[in-house]
């Protein structure tokens, strides 16, 4: 298995990649660059759109067009560069807290955590947004007590929902009843080793060093595949915690695979370059690109945002 370079203009901080199979498109965001992106991969064109704040994750919708998690509200848009409608605002101060990753659940509720930036308290939070019934979208608080929220996925049951807190190097696993929206049982999946006192980049083998926890999604088997972002690599993880693979990458801050392509066996996997050091730019002029493998397993496809009963 090789990485193969998708697009080579790199992309500030590049996060939440979706594959559209109706459109044959990869889609991601860059945050930091303020900018939902979107590539054809077999014709090697990019394009990019500006967002009023940093976009911290994106899903599509079933009804057409995106949801879109901001610095501090939900909206919706309804084509390409379209008019943003806002679904909801949240409580949080965005002075020090923004929305970071999220995705759809397997009935078209639109989730996404935040992060707290300042990095000294779990003032992180998870939030579900429903507008499947029409009317004012619904919005339901699920878990909290995290810095930065990252990695949300379910097991392709979807009676498993797992969450992780990126900065103290954990992933959460809850059980999880799709109908009722309830999470139950919240238990540690996978606890990684901190990163080691004195700890630079260029140590041999990344001086043994996982990484922690960035975004993730799952394959049909069930298992997860993780960016290790300051880990230069991804690992595929079994349900019960096991690590399966730990596949090295040319970029030491990945932040999220996604299953692509027409039998989705190929991982999309978006990078960082954000306040990485000259050193790590110039040894590792991937940083920030899209990068793509085929690993011979098939993943989940994209959930979409479910809201045709809402009136915009």
């Amino acid at each position: 298995m090789h990485w193969q370079t998708v697009v080579s203009e790199p992309s500030i901080l590049g996060e939440s990649p979706f594959w559209s199979q109706d459109e044959q498109t990869l889609y991601w965001v860059d945050i930091a660059g303020f900018a939902i992106k979107r590539a054809n991969v077999f014709m090697g064109t990019v394009e990019s759109w500006v967002m009023p704040s940093e976009p911290g994750c994106i899903a599509p919708a079933k009804s057409g067009g995106y949801v879109i998690a901001l610095r501090d509200s939900m909206v919706r848009a309804r084509s390409w560069g379209g008019p943003l409608e806002r679904l909801a605002t949240f409580t949080h101060d965005p002075k020090t807290t923004r929305f970071n990753d999220g995705k759809c659940d397997p009935l078209g509720r639109f989730w996404a955590g935040t992060m707290f930036e300042p990095r000294t308290a779990r003032l992180a939070n998870l939030h579900c947004l429903d507008a499947r019934a029409g009317g004012t979208p619904k919005v339901q608080h699920m878990a909290s007590d995290a810095i930065i929220a990252n990695a949300l996925c379910w097991s392709p049951d979807a009676k498993t929902v797992y969450w992780a807190d990126t900065p103290n190097h954990v992933m959460y696993a809850w059980d999880y009843d799709l109908q009722s929206n309830q999470m139950a049982n919240k238990r540690v999946f996978k606890q990684f080793d901190a990163k080691p006192e004195g700890w630079a980049f260029g140590l041999e083998d990344n001086g043994g060093y996982l990484g922690r926890p960035d975004g993730a999604s799952v394959d049909v088997q069930g298992n997860l595949w993780v960016a290790m972002f300051e880990g230069q690599r991804v690992l595929q993880i079994a349900p019960s915690g096991e690590i399966l693979q730990s596949i090295p990458t040319p970029t030491l801050c990945n932040t999220m695979p996604s299953f692509g392509g027409d039998d989705l066996q190929t991982l999309y996997l978006t990078t960082a370059r954000h306040n990485r050091s000259e050193a790590e730019l110039a040894a590792q002029p991937l940083l920030g690109c899209v990068l793509s493998m085929r690993v011979g397993v098939t993943g989940l496809p994209v959930h979409y945002f479910e809201d045709t009963g809402v009136a915009l």
